[in-house]
């Protein structure tokens, strides 16, 4: 009978990531810690390895198994119209905000495989903005960006994807926007036009742009509290006065110092609009 993975050592684990970041400068040390051990452990079993020590040296000698670690500490749990109500709020009350904008720049930041940021781009070209904005799309995880610049998911989630575009408040059939075969629904290619797919480090990489909207949903819930307020003050730092920040159904900028920085648009779907 194989063995399996032995129990994680902290010292092991504070090794493996302090090699990471030293060859690779991305540092995953501020991530939740019980959410890294977990996945950390389900790396080893995927990599068929039985020890830390044994993972480190494969992920320091051979880039493509860093990428796989990425991918797996990456969490990449998404889907198209996520929380209907959140994407029914932005098009009722964010969109027109939007449109006084000649042009608008907005960023998914944490994008992983691209479900959301199509869905935003969706409601832009229904309301007559996607001409006039340019979505960056960025996240740590390389294999994710690839799949996410494809456009193609499994044709078997289309029936819960449509069903959260039309609570989301959907002018048309969301299949529409794809053709599909037996396995994939594929999505047009002119929902990707305006659309920019690049990897960044919400934990180390700084700013590069200044955005009239900034979605970073479902990402600060893996971060410990420093490293969520690191976060919180780089998209800050990105959001132009007046810009709108949208974050998931569990984050909140309650407990933030930069909250006095925003009105409350809606505290039930996590947006606020920067005022200072």
């Amino acid at each position: 009978m194989k063995a399996g993975p032995l129990p994680l050592d902290d010292t092991q684990v504070e090794r493996l990531l302090t090699s990471i970041a030293q060859q690779y400068g991305i540092d995953f040390s501020e991530y939740a810690p019980a959410s890294m051990r977990r996945r950390i452990t389900v790396l080893l079993r995927n990599e068929h390895l039985t020890s830390l020590d044994a993972l480190r040296d494969r992920v320091l000698a051979d880039p493509l198994a860093m990428q796989r670690f990425v991918h797996g500490i990456a969490v990449n749990v998404t889907s198209m119209f996520r929380d209907p109500t959140f994407y029914l709020t932005f098009r009722r009350e964010i969109v027109p905000k939007l449109a006084t904008y000649p042009f608008i720049r907005i960023w998914h930041a944490g994008c992983s495989t691209g479900e959301e940021v199509y869905s935003t781009a969706i409601i832009l070209h229904e309301e007559g903005l996607f001409d006039r904005a340019r979505i960056y799309a960025t996240d740590i995880d390389v294999l994710a960006i690839e799949r996410a610049k494809l456009g193609i998911f499994p044709i078997e989630t289309m029936k819960e994807y449509s069903a959260n575009y039309l609570q989301s408040g959907g002018k048309e059939s969301l299949s529409n926007y794809y053709t599909a075969d037996q396995h994939n629904a594929i999505f047009r290619k002119y929902l990707k036009r305006n659309i920019v797919f690049a990897q960044h480090n919400l934990a180390g990489d700084g700013s590069f742009n200044e955005f009239h909207l900034i979605l970073c949903r479902n990402v600060l819930i893996y971060f410990n509290s420093d490293l969520r307020e690191r976060v919180l003050n780089l998209l800050h730092d990105s959001l132009r006065t007046f810009g709108v920040l949208g974050l998931g159904s569990k984050e909140s900028l309650r407990l933030s110092p930069i909250r006095a920085c925003y009105d409350e648009i809606s505290e039930k779907d996590r947006l606020y609009k920067r005022v200072v």
